[in-house]
């Protein structure tokens, strides 16, 4: 009916133009809302308010022009002028039968749209380090990301999804260090592990299967490995020190090749578990995108020297900073440290440099709340390196909190004292995970609320709305039990028999379904598709408590059935795209 509308004021305007009644060089999008309160139609436009000055006239005057040339439709019984301006259109409420014939044609496929044919757009979420399993607050960015990607893939865009693995950097070396002390220990050696060590039970597993496959290979006694070492923090001494020397200490004694070859086992473990675990809730990507392959390939000096061309960078005190506070940044940045290491940073503006050489219209990155400061360095990268950073989309994700009873649940990596995603997952099951994840604002802060992810009640709202498509499957198993013959067509013919108030209603909240789908593809608001299934499933399991399907009047009887199979389809839709299960039995 928005199409059609549309259609309606652009023939008005149209009309107003060739009439010389309206004068404009460029007509703006039209935008059409659905109306709030009955008594105002059911759709509304403020276009004359939008092209009132540019027309120099007054709104309501413009309005009232655009009403009288609006053509008549059998769609539109009434439509009127209200406030300043604002036009509203009253719909006969038999157009809204279409809305089932419309379902049934296109079924998988209704609510698909085209509005973003020809864009390509990159969507790169999660990205947690690989130093350890993926906790409860990585599913929130994991659920939220994937589900962004998938709804605009719905609305027609070319959408690549991307994990980027920082393999490269500090943490990987206290992880690869964490790992081979664990080691040491299975090789029978004592010792105090060191406080900013990665203490999970999986580095304990990682640093087994070494000894176990390599034997003493890569054994030094630990008098060795803590000569000359500074002290810890529970010794009085400063652990990030104490942490570096080790590192140090491990790449002396081992040599690097043996580091390395540490290193990897400890990456490549933890990644396949990681791929795994995302595969498990429903994540996939077409790509992993390697940080050390940006040091590797020469992409990271690559860009730098763009940026240094640009007159971008300098040296001060032994190191080279990037000038980001003459791009909107708060201060300027070290991409290049004194040691000659390059900094996250560096690695940061290559890769985004990269994304762009690869032609991406849009570059969307889903990040945890906490990395809001990072974004206007990395927009001064992205201006720096000649390229508009209005291409770059931030999206934010607060991380998700656990609560056990009254007990707050810490997670913490580095100590090991977290629960897993996929402790979540075994306990709530995917579908509750993913739901819970995406049913709020991703800025917005979340607690999650354990016993109501488990519950079977229709306070549980995944629960809710799987159980309106269950009984949907339901109501059709009892169509054979009772020996009834459905007759799909005999119900198409028969559809103005719908004139209960529950069932416009519902016909109503079906035509709503492409609207919600753009709308939260194109705002990135994945709990705008789940509040509108929510609703589908409150008029349904209303309409189910009210009336019986299944009566001896074959027309009405099928009209019926034929309106709780489109529910049953848009309910499948939506799931499908959250990537929830439509259970038949519950």
């Amino acid at each position: 009916m928005k199409q059609t509308i549309e259609t309606l004021i652009l023939q008005a305007v149209d009309t107003l133009k060739a009439n010389g009644d309206l004068d404009i060089n460029t007509l703006p999008a039209v935008t059409i809302e659905r109306s709030r309160d009955a008594q105002h139609g059911d759709f509304a436009t403020n276009l004359a308010l939008i092209l009132a000055k540019a027309a120099k006239t007054n709104p309501r005057q413009l309005a009232e022009k655009i009403l009288a040339a609006l053509p008549a439709h059998n769609a539109v019984t009434k439509v009127e002028l209200a406030g300043p301006g604002f036009i509203n259109f009253f719909i006969n409420p038999a157009a809204q039968y279409a809305i089932i014939n419309t379902i049934h044609e296109q079924g998988r496929d209704f609510g698909l749209s085209t509005v973003g044919s020809g864009k390509k757009v990159q969507v790169e979420f999660v990205s947690a380090n690989p130093t350890g399993p993926l906790h409860v607050g990585h599913g929130r960015g994991a659920a939220y990301g994937s589900v962004v990607a998938d709804l605009l893939q719905a609305a027609g865009f070319e959408v690549e999804r991307e994990y980027y693995v920082n393999d490269a950097g500090r943490q990987m070396d206290i992880l690869a260090t964490s790992v081979w002390l664990r080691y040491l220990e299975e090789c029978g050696e004592v010792f105090v592990f060191p406080s900013n060590g990665y203490r999970g039970d999986y580095v304990r597993d990682i640093a087994a299967k070494i000894h176990k496959n390599s034997a003493n290979a890569y054994h030094q006694p630990i008098a060795a490995v803590l000569d000359n070492i500074p002290a810890d923090e529970p010794q009085g001494g400063d652990k990030e020190l104490h942490i570096d020397a080790l590192i140090a200490k491990a790449k002396i004694l081992l040599g690097l090749e043996n580091y390395r070859a540490v290193f990897q086992v400890g990456l490549h473990d933890i990644l396949e578990d990681i791929k795994a675990d995302l595969s498990e809730f429903g994540v996939n990507y077409q790509h992993w995108f390697s940080e050390q392959q940006l040091v590797d390939d020469g992409s990271v000096e690559k860009a730098l020297n763009r940026l240094r061309d640009g007159g971008h960078l300098y040296e001060k005190d032994g190191a080279t900073w990037f000038a980001s506070s003459e791009l909107g940044d708060e201060k300027d940045r070290v991409v290049v440290r004194e040691n000659g290491q390059y900094t996250y940073f560096a690695s940061d503006i290559a890769y985004h440099h990269h994304k762009l050489e690869r032609g991406f219209d849009q570059l969307i990155n889903v990040w945890g709340a906490d990395h809001h400061g990072y974004i206007p360095r990395v927009r001064a990268a992205i201006r720096a390196l000649g390229a508009d950073d209005n291409k770059l989309k931030v999206l934010l994700v607060q991380f998700a909190t656990l609560y056990r009873g009254e007990e707050k649940v810490q997670m913490s990596t580095r100590s090991g004292e977290f629960v897993t995603l996929r402790q979540l997952r075994n306990e709530v099951g995917k579908d509750a995970a993913r739901f819970f994840y995406a049913m709020r604002r991703s800025e917005q802060h979340m607690d999650f609320d354990l016993k109501l992810a488990t519950s079977k009640t229709n306070e549980n709202p995944v629960f809710y709305v799987q159980y309106a498509y269950a009984r949907v499957c339901s109501v059709l198993r009892q169509l054979d039990e009772k020996g009834f013959q459905r007759n799909v067509q005999l119900g198409m013919d028969n559809l103005t028999l719908l004139s209960a108030e529950h069932e416009i209603a519902l016909l109503g909240t079906l035509a709503r379904y492409a609207e919600a789908l753009e709308k939260a593809a194109l705002q990135h608001e994945p709990h705008l598709l789940i509040n509108y299934l929510r609703d589908v499933a409150h008029e349904f399991h209303t309409y189910y408590n009210a009336h019986q399907f299944l009566v001896e009047d074959a027309p009405l009887r099928d009209a019926r059935l034929n309106l709780v199979c489109a529910v049953k389809q848009v309910l499948a839709n939506g799931l499908g795209l959250l990537n929830i299960t439509t259970p038949e039995t519950m």
